[in-house]
Order: C-alpha cells, then sequence, then structure tokens
C-alpha cells in the first residue's frame, strides 16, 4: 500500500431541513455577517424568506452582495475593498460553486487586504500565511464539492486568461450546511452540468495516480448514487431522495478531488475555461467522453497502468449494473454511457458552447495531464478537443 494523506473536513450538517439551523451557527462566530449569494437564485427562494425574517429576530448585521459569473479576481478585490469599516466576523456563502468560491477567496483575503492575484497559484509571487475570516458554506447546486475543498478558483477569461486557486489548508469551509431543498430550484440544465462536474471529480480521483483506500471508498460510494439518481434529478426536480444522493456526492467529490487529485477532463477545464467564458459544469460535461475514450486507449495500449484500467472496468460494472460481461465489454459501455448522458440531458458540445477550432492546438498546448492515469500527448489532447466539439 502507497503511503497516503488525508485532509481535514469541515464540520458537517447535511439533510433536509438543515439550512433552517444557519443563523443559530452564525450567532456562534458573530454578529456582522457578509453574505455572498447569487444574483438571482437565493432572492427568490422561499429560503430567502425565512433567512431573512430568522436574521432580523437573532440581531445579525447583514452586508450583502451577489456574484453572477466565475469569481474574477478583480471581484473579490471589489468586494474585499467595501468591507474596510464593516468588521466582518464570519463570511457566508449561499449559492452554486461560484458563489462558494467567492466566499472562500474574500474569507481568505479580508484580513490581508491585498490584490488576491498576487496569491494564485501558478499567477502570482507569493504564498498566502492562512489567515482567514471564519466561512460558512451553504451550497444550492450539487457539483463542484467547494464545501469541502481548500481552494477557491478564480479566473480571468482572455487570450491570456487563466483559472487559478486560492488555495491553504485553512481555508476548508468552518462549517458546511448542505441542505438538499435548496437544490430542488435548481434550473434542469444547472442540475445536469453540475451533476457531470461531480461525476467527473469523482471517477478522476477514483482513477487518479494520487488515489488511496480512502478516497477510493468515499469515490465509489459518490458514484453509485450518482448511478441512481443524476438523471431522476434531472427528470424529477422535486425528488428529495435524488436531490440528497447527488448533494452528497457532490460533498464527497471535493474530498476526493483534494486527497486524490483530478485528471485531464480538470486540465482542460482550466485551460478552456481561462479562454472562453463558458460554466465549469459545461466544460466537464462535454469533455468527459473524448478524455475518458482515449485515456483508456491509451491505458490499453501501453499497458502502463493494469489498477486504473481495472478501476475503469469495476466503473463500467456498477453503471451497468452486472458484472457478466467481458471487461471490454465494460470499458465500451462506460463511455458510450458518457457519450448517452451528456446527450439525455441536452448538454452542448464545446463547439454549441462557444469554442473556436482554430484554437484547438493552443487550447491542447496549455492543458495540464494533472493525476490522470496516463499522460496524452499533444496531438492526442488535440484529437480529445476535436472530438468533443461535435455530437
Amino acid at each position: 500500500m502507497r503511503p497516503f494523506t488525508l485532509s481535514q473536513t469541515p464540520r458537517l450538517f447535511f439533510g433536509k431541513g438543515e439550512a433552517g439551523k444557519l443563523t443559530a451557527l452564525i450567532q456562534k462566530f458573530g454578529r456582522s455577517v457578509l453574505l455572498v449569494t447569487g444574483a438571482k437564485s437565493f432572492a427568490v427562494s422561499p429560503f430567502a424568506t425565512r433567512f431573512d425574517a430568522a436574521a432580523s429576530a437573532d440581531g445579525l448585521n447583514i452586508f450583502r452582495f451577489t456574484v453572477s459569473e466565475e469569481p474574477t479576481p478583480e471581484m473579490i478585490d471589489t468586494i474585499v475593498a467595501n468591507t474596510t469599516e464593516k468588521h466582518i466576523d464570519v463570511v457566508v456563502a449561499i449559492g452554486g460553486g461560484s458563489v462558494l468560491d467567492a466566499g472562500k477567496a474574500i474569507s481568505a483575503m479580508i484580513p490581508l487586504r491585498e490584490p488576491v492575484k498576487v496569491y494564485l497559484e501558478g499567477v502570482g509571487s507569493k504564498v498566502h500565511p492562512g489567515k482567514k475570516i471564519p466561512f460558512i458554506a451553504v451550497p444550492t447546486t450539487s457539483g463542484t464539492g467547494s464545501e469541502s475543498t481548500k481552494n477557491a478558483v478564480l479566473s480571468e477569461v482572455g487570450e491570456s486568461g487563466f483559472k487559478r486557486s486560492l488555495r491553504h489548508d485553512n481555508f476548508i469551509p468552518n462549517l458546511a450546511v448542505i441542505d438538499p431543498l435548496l437544490t430542488i430550484s435548481c434550473p434542469q440544465s444547472v442540475t445536469a452540468t453540475s451533476g457531470m462536474d461531480a461525476f467527473t471529480q469523482l471517477l478522476e480521483s477514483y482513477v487518479s495516480t494520487g488515489a488511496s483506500p480512502v478516497t477510493d471508498s468515499l469515490c465509489l460510494e459518490g458514484l453509485t448514487r450518482v448511478r441512481d439518481s443524476l438523471q431522476v434529478a434531472y427528470q424529477q426536480p422535486d425528488n428529495i431522495e435524488a436531490r440528497s444522493d447527488m448533494a452528497l456526492a457532490a460533498y464527497l467529490s471535493g474530498i476526493t478531488l483534494a486527497n486524490a487529485g483530478l485528471g485531464l477532463v480538470h486540465g482542460f477545464a482550466s485551460s478552456v475555461g481561462g479562454r472562453f467564458p463558458i460554466a465549469h459544469g459545461v466544460i466537464c460535461s462535454s469533455l468527459m467522453y473524448a478524455c475518458n475514450k482515449l485515456t483508456i486507449e491509451k491505458l490499453l495500449s501501453t499497458k502502463s497502468n493494469p489498477e486504473a484500467l481495472a478501476k475503469f472496468v469495476r466503473v463500467g460494472k456498477l453503471f451497468a449494473r452486472s458484472e457478466t460481461e467481458h471487461d471490454q465489454y465494460y470499458l465500451e459501455f462506460l463511455t458510450n454511457f458518457f457519450h448517452e448522458l451528456r446527450d439525455a440531458m441536452e448538454i452542448p458540445t464545446l463547439a454549441e458552447a462557444g469554442v473556436q477550432v482554430e484554437l484547438l492546438s493552443q487550447i491542447a498546448e496549455s492543458t495540464d495531464n494533472k493525476s490522470n492515469p496516463v499522460k496524452l500527448d499533444h496531438h492526442e489532447r488535440t484529437e480529445i478537443l476535436k472530438l468533443a466539439m461535435r455530437r
């Protein structure tokens, strides 16, 4: 058994109705609250009215900021600058992955009051000391797993754009409140793409070169729940059991990615996401079939990582719900399933999302294999992009 480590996780409150405890939990840190939400989803939800009433009754002083897109360094700097005189006790983020990442970055930058860009991995020149304002994460989508990780992903989109992490062990949320009821109002398209992001993170963590027996166990638990509930949640938004399964799968995917690492899909998510204003979940969803198809083909041809290949077979058996066929059948079943799932949930291709074919070689050149179970070269990465451009 290879040596491995396991990062800490937040104190977790999980279950139907747990969001009702939020104001009581906030008071443990103080009464001056910076609340970060999405531009619309929180404001129109029934939970918002109940939260506002409880916050008023409990004497909380709420300062509100909204996040309508994936967070940028400029956005974080602006919000932090606007908190100078407010003496914030706790940052609370209620929303999808972008909102949680924004809240996490804000809590990390309020004590420093410096530009966040200088602390981003691969971009800045400084190492963050780990000081932060207490942070509570309340996800309203089931996807990124940001509620259980130590990094906040920030982006600048453009020709020299990037998608990089602000990361420190101390940035793990102090509390994560996961209430599946909050995901019921999630738009169908977001249910699909965020669910596919969680699916991708669990699979990539499972076959990662950094996987361990602990992450393997968590991945298989999460993958089983994705198998049983992703399409149900997409087709039946009010199905609370399916929503609960996906909420747990997303949380587990955050733990596994933080401890095992991710693969080529998320390598592309950084390079494509830094160049085009495409939602992270859409990028992952559109690339999952092509990346895994070529990864499996190279594993078969090189015989370089039989353990990872055996894991792909095991996942194929899990989703096929059978174990009586030969291994090649399950490998083909799995890759075909990714393709069929993308189409069934009407997720766009890279071309439909706005990626330009003339830039594919450049994107491939700037893409990291990360912890993919086998390294794919520039030509193979370009072929993946071409495959992900079409139906």
